[in-house]
């Protein structure tokens, strides 16, 4: 037994079964014992500060006990008034080299002992580690665990005293390991301080407080009653429904909890309401809340794939010379030759700006302790920010022009709704209920429409997921897929690839005519998009905080302009059900 040591206890407990359903077998670690290994805090090796001292390990029947001893560092004097004071009572240990046979864990080196927050799950658990795979990712490691324990530190009292309180306190020691053995069964089932030392502390407190209070009203009570009359879970005694349970009850209910399988079904038996009081907290599987959001890949693609200027004001200037007059001409000796006659066009695309502002309570922040809100929230609002500007680019924001929020369309220029001279709108006509009818109609449409495009290099296909299900799932004339593959599919449409863009899913709009037409697809090289932010209006996070009303405010906006800058550079594919009930290509004029 060591002599110099500030706290010991079990680091893992053979034959005791984990929460996954694993037992450590006895002498598992025998090959550690006397095994000097670091003591460092929460299994954070990646800091010499979280080393606080060493333990000891020593082998025994039931498993393994450590005898620790920490460091002069100041995180290991925090931690010792943190054990000293009761704060922090519990240890686990990582290992290695697991050899496991069935449900059972024989063989395993111990690496390290840690201080840990444990109690929130009573019994055994392991808990396995993550390694780097080759390939950089994260993966379970099959030979290395964290095991826990829910038993509780031995505090040294003659650590810092006189070597005969040390031998008094390897006594207690001696003689409390005795009076555990001696209250085992001989058949090895649990007793019933066996149970109770299984519980966490908060359900200790609450089956203390049911006892105590049964015996305190008991002494009160004339003659020989022996039931508890009052309901400690109760708020007053006027919520008294007349259910009692006895004393003798109480004790059988927990020696019984093995014959039940569990605490719970035992106290169910004897009647004990509200027994879910008992129960440890639920944990959350990530600390930071999961956003529950759209398909945002598109979005990296559509800010990747513009082209970005370093100035706001965004002027193109055309000649067209696609008119007969443009065209060479042929001389006649004698006759005057005919001068060339072509019109400019111009056009002027001004910035506007697109913003997002979010507010928090500073104490809100303060209470927030799992992990960094301010982080958390800025993440989110730059990632929403990017989304309205890439759907602002493609589609519009679709927000009624009347409402102060709508991006406007005349600053950032849709390629859906842009004009004819530079987004070419393909009518793909098929009957309403014929899918097949309108898959075909769009894959032609979209071949047909290429004759008149004028983009920059090989263009990309914006649609929908609906769209692209209806295209992957089309059949031949004798029920074979025809494109088993979105590769195949791209190829055919002439397109380098296919991405699929959740707010586009059931656009529309009235063209002058008054016809509706249905947005299915948008083919563009967005290279041919120019977006434009003067210096400093590129995107910005900006920081205030209000005194008056503790609130920490955010603002990320940028003030910048985006239209399309060459003709004929996209092709609209939109849908119009056709009148006669025939599928049909056409390019509106």
């Amino acid at each position: 037994m060591q002599k110099d040591y500030d706290f010991s206890g079990w680091v893992t407990k053979a034959n005791v079964r984990c929460a996954d359903g694993v037992t450590i077998a006895e002498n598992a670690f025998k090959d550690d014992n006397g095994k000097k290994v670091p003591l460092v805090w929460n299994h954070q090796h990646n800091d010499p500060d979280n080393v606080l001292g060493h333990a000891i390990l020593e082998n025994r029947q039931d498993g393994v006990y450590a005898y620790c001893k920490f460091n002069n560092s100041e995180a290991a004097k925090n931690a010792k008034i943190a054990v000293q004071n009761g704060d922090i009572d519990a240890m686990s240990i990582f290992a290695n080299r697991l050899q496991r046979q069935g449900a059972s864990v024989n063989h395993g080196v111990i690496r390290e002992v840690s201080l840990v927050l444990a109690g929130a799950n009573p019994g055994a658990f392991i808990d396995n580690v993550m390694c780097h795979s080759d390939s950089g990712e994260m993966v379970p490691s099959e030979d290395s665990a964290i095991i826990f324990t829910d038993e509780k530190v031995d505090l040294c009292h003659s650590a810092e005293g006189s070597n005969e309180n040390k031998e008094n306190s390897e006594k207690g020691e001696v003689k409390k390991m005795a009076e555990e053995n001696n209250n085992k069964s001989t058949n090895n089932e649990k007793t019933v301080q066996d149970v109770i030392d299984s519980m966490n502390e908060e359900q200790k407190t609450v089956l203390y407080a049911l006892v105590g209070q049964a015996l305190e009203e008991n002494e009160n009570d004339e003659g020989d009653n022996k039931e508890m009359k009052h309901n400690v879970f109760s708020d007053s005694d006027e919520n008294y429904t007349g259910d009692t349970i006895s004393h003798a009850e109480i004790a059988a209910a927990i020696t019984d909890a093995k014959r039940y399988g569990s605490m719970k079904d035992s106290f169910i038996q004897h009647g004990i309401d509200n027994i879910e009081y008992l129960f440890p907290d639920a944990k959350n599987m990530t600390n930071a809340p999961v956003f529950i959001d759209r398909d945002q890949k598109w979005v990296k693609k559509v800010m990747n794939a513009v082209h970005k200027t370093p100035f706001s004001r965004i002027k193109s200037l055309f000649a067209n010379i696609t008119e007969e007059e443009a065209r060479a001409k042929g001389y006649i000796k004698g006759k005057m030759k005919k001068d060339e006659v072509f019109g400019l066009l111009k056009r002027t695309t001004t910035p506007t700006t697109v913003y997002k502002k979010q507010k928090l309570d500073r104490d809100d922040v303060i209470d927030i302790t799992d992990f960094d809100v301010i982080a958390w929230i800025k993440g989110e609002m730059r990632g929403k920010l990017d989304e309205e500007l890439a759907r602002a680019f493609l589609v519009g924001d679709g927000r009624s022009s009347s409402s102060d929020d709508k991006i406007n369309e005349t600053n950032i220029r849709p390629v859906w709704t842009d004009e004819d001279l530079f987004t070419i709108k393909a009518t793909v006509s098929a009957p309403a209920n014929d899918t097949s009818a309108r898959v075909k109609a769009f894959i032609r449409a979209a071949l047909k429409a290429r004759k008149n495009y004028k983009g920059s290099g090989s263009p990309a296909l914006y649609t929908t997921e609906d769209m692209l299900t209806d295209c992957l799932l089309l059949e031949d004339n004798n029920g074979r897929v025809i494109y088993d593959s979105e590769e195949k599919l791209a190829k055919t449409l002439r397109v380098s690839e296919i991405i699929t863009v959740p707010v586009m899913e059931g656009l529309t709009r009235t063209d002058k005519s008054g016809t509706t037409r249905e947005l299915l697809g948008i083919i563009i090289n967005l290279d041919d998009y120019a977006v434009g932010a003067d210096k400093g209006g590129a995107v910005n996070m900006f920081d205030d905080f209000d005194i008056d009303y503790n609130a920490m405010k955010y603002l990320i906006e940028t003030r910048c302009s985006g239209a399309l800058t060459t003709p004929y550079s996209a092709i609209a594919l939109e849908y119009v059900a056709s009148e006669d009930g025939k599928a049909k290509e056409e390019t509106e004029e």
